[in-house]
């Protein structure tokens, strides 16, 4: 390696990936900050569902294997109540994905408690709207789902549960150009990212988006003495431009429990769905999932809190 270690690139194939948060990984790549790095992914199923597979397959499922994430990366300086910031230079995606319920997981799981299983193909060069079972057409974004550092505590730590250190996030505007800031609890941080998706909405209520394996680059900033008690970001324009051009259908829930609230949003959404276009309330449910937003609207005017659920029209007109 040469010159400048900023402008080195430097690849971590996806076999370099891992299971869970631990701080007693080794690092595959230890770089200086300020190096840009293309880290290649694998889909939150491990690479188990293929563009074959049906929702037979399903049963096959190993939860053992799901969202691997590529790294760790320890980058030299990195000290515990320091920020990594990462910014997210580009995404490469591959053409194909995949949405599921997956029972038991996922908001609604008490209503819907079939596996189902759509397999999307898409333009990867012109990320034209991804079609659905000529339903809809679904506006893409890819993004990361899963960014993060290891936690200071020791052991191995399950990746499906976000925590301070980032993690599986699922906020869907870790899109290009973001610039994220993690708090580092351990020396070099160790970064990893997986958990790709060409697209989702603010919510991902059934579990799934449009799961789909791709390559990514970043580049990893120190920021000393950050402080951060959590992750925070910064987005480079507009996030709901793709989906704007033709409005929304709003439904709501209205209560005391915010989550009580926004299973309520969403069960409308689906029933005003399945009513109007009839479609099968799996297939509505996955849609809101990969294009619609749960949003906080009033939380006030006590005892009841207003959680709305906006499904962008232009999918379906």
């Amino acid at each position: 390696m040469s010159g400048s270690h900023s402008h080195a690139n430097h690849t971590i194939h996806r076999h370099h990936h891992h299971h869970g948060w631990d701080n007693s990984l080794k690092p595959v790549l230890t770089v200086a900050p300020g190096a840009v790095i293309d880290l290649e992914t694998i889909d939150s199923s491990g690479g188990q569902i293929t563009p074959d597979w049906t929702v037979a397959d399903m049963g096959k499922l190993d939860f053992g294997k799901v969202n691997p994430t590529t790294g760790p990366v320890y980058i030299d300086g990195a000290e515990p109540g320091d920020a990594i910031k990462v910014t997210l230079m580009a995404y490469r995606p591959s053409g194909w994905g995949w949405t599921a319920n997956i029972p038991g997981f996922g908001l609604l799981a008490d209503q819907f408690k079939e596996p189902a299983l759509h397999i999307w193909k898409y333009d990867a060069n012109t990320l034209a709207p991804a079609a659905f079972k000529g339903l809809a057409n679904v506006p893409l974004k890819p993004f990361a789902g899963t960014i993060g550092l290891a936690p200071a505590e020791a052991g191995l730590h399950s990746v499906v549960p976000p925590r301070r250190v980032g993690g599986n996030m699922d906020i869907r505007d870790m899109a290009m150009g973001t610039e994220l800031y993690l708090p580092v609890e351990v020396a070099g941080g160790l970064f990893s990212l997986g958990d790709t998706h060409a697209a989702q909405g603010d919510g991902e209520v059934c579990g799934t988006a449009i799961e789909s394996p791709m390559d990514v680059t970043v580049k990893l900033d120190l920021v000393k003495g950050a402080n951060l008690k959590f992750p925070r970001f910064r987005t480079a324009g507009p996030v709901t431009k793709h989906l704007d051009a033709k409005g929304y259908d709003v439904t709501t829930g209205i209560g005391t429990d915010l989550m009580e609230g926004a299973k309520a949003a969403v069960a409308g959404m689906v029933e005003l769905l399945t009513t109007r276009h009839g479609i099968a309330p799996v297939e509505a449910y996955m849609l809101c999932s990969v294009c619609g937003d749960l949003r906080i609207s009033e939380i006030v005017d006590m005892p009841n809190w207003v959680v709305s659920f906006y499904f962008p029209r232009v999918v379906l007109e």
